[in-house]
């Protein structure tokens, strides 16, 4: 069974990589990326990677506490990241119609939507 955790698919990654190791040839200067579920898990580590990767990160994140000490360890992390946090919850169409208002505010394109 471990055997088929390290296998390597045709692109050259298997079940164990690494989301840094996915992404290394990336260059996201320029492209800015919405990601919901930002304050923790695999939106908190998408989040990361992504400010890695020179991209501007637009955290959605329904726990604003949490939110910001992910954010803020992302920039402890990565001192030039670009990174802004708004509040969102999926739930709540309000939530919704108040975070799309909040990110045109921003004036940024929308590249990636995550």
């Amino acid at each position: 069974m471990w055997g088929l955790l390290r296998r390597r698919s045709p692109s050259g990654f298997s079940p164990s990589s690494t989301a840094e190791e996915v992404t290394a040839a990336v260059d996201g200067s320029g492209l800015v990326a919405v990601v919901t579920g930002a304050s923790s898990g695999i939106g908190a580590e998408t989040c990361r990677v992504l400010a890695m990767r020179g991209l501007h990160v637009v955290m959605g994140v329904r726990n604003s506490s949490a939110g910001a000490r992910v954010r803020d360890e992302i920039v402890r992390q990565l001192p030039a990241a670009k990174i802004e946090m708004l509040d969102l919850d999926l739930s709540l169409m309000s939530s919704v119609r108040r975070f799309a208002e909040n990110f045109n505010a921003l004036n940024l394109p929308l590249n990636i939507l995550v």
